[in-house]
């Protein structure tokens, strides 16, 4: 099928209160004009330049998410082009952010990603024991006062398995941190929660997720 029946096929799969990102990243200007076509507008990239690069290419009103991790020295274009940032796992590039859009007088809607499954291989903040959530709340108490971002949830992302069913426990984790979290840092909205992806995007649903990141399930494979 192409594009827009896959958007047909996900808007009657997945609930409207739900965001679908379409991951574009390494996907050619074409495909992403082709979504834009029929009604688009969310997009995420992983790496800073490739996004710039498509940017000047495309509709000025797209909403960027940067969804990979960042590097230091890439803070201040994220803080320049995109409109969300998705993948905040680190109390430094937290105040790097804050200092670049205090700057620019901005406010950037930031998810802190977590860790929930323990994998070495996966970036954000150790959350998978829940005895350490306490720590978390000690760190996110200082990091969601911090001016010109503004946390608006958490992200995740499950491990690889090829039961999609066998993802659920960590969607669940996430959910129920959001829930610690909500009681203990109260003046914050924890409303979203980042979860899900093509193999896995129902079961997140299930479990509460607000925002889906959906590649090969919306535009095609990659080359």
């Amino acid at each position: 099928m192409g594009i827009a029946e896959n958007l047909v096929r996900l808007h009657k799969e997945i609930p409207s209160e739900v965001k679908i990102i379409a991951v574009s990243k390494t996907m050619p200007v074409s495909a992403i004009q082709e979504a834009y076509d029929t009604g688009h507008r969310d997009f995420g990239e992983n790496k800073v330049q490739e996004m710039t690069d498509k940017q000047g290419r495309l509709p000025q009103d797209i909403n960027w998410h940067m969804i990979g991790h960042l590097q230091s020295r890439k803070a201040r274009q994220v803080c320049d082009h995109f409109s969300w940032f998705g993948a905040l796992d680190r109390m430094k590039i937290a105040e790097r952010l804050s200092s670049y859009c205090l700057e620019i007088q901005r406010n950037l809607p930031v998810l802190l990603e977590c860790n929930v499954s323990g994998e070495t291989s996966k970036f954000g903040w150790p959350a998978w024991d829940e005895i350490t959530w306490d720590h978390l709340v000690s760190e996110f108490s200082i990091l969601v006062k911090l001016p010109g971002i503004q946390v608006k949830g958490l992200m995740t992302m499950a491990p690889y398995l090829e039961n999609p069913e066998s993802t659920r426990p960590y969607f669940s984790r996430l959910r129920k941190l959001r829930e610690y979290l909500s009681q203990n840092i109260p003046d914050v909205d924890w409303a979203e929660l980042s979860m899900g992806m093509s193999a896995d995007y129902p079961i997140a649903i299930e479990e509460g997720a607000t925002i889906v990141r959906i590649g090969t399930a919306l535009l095609g494979s990659r080359a």
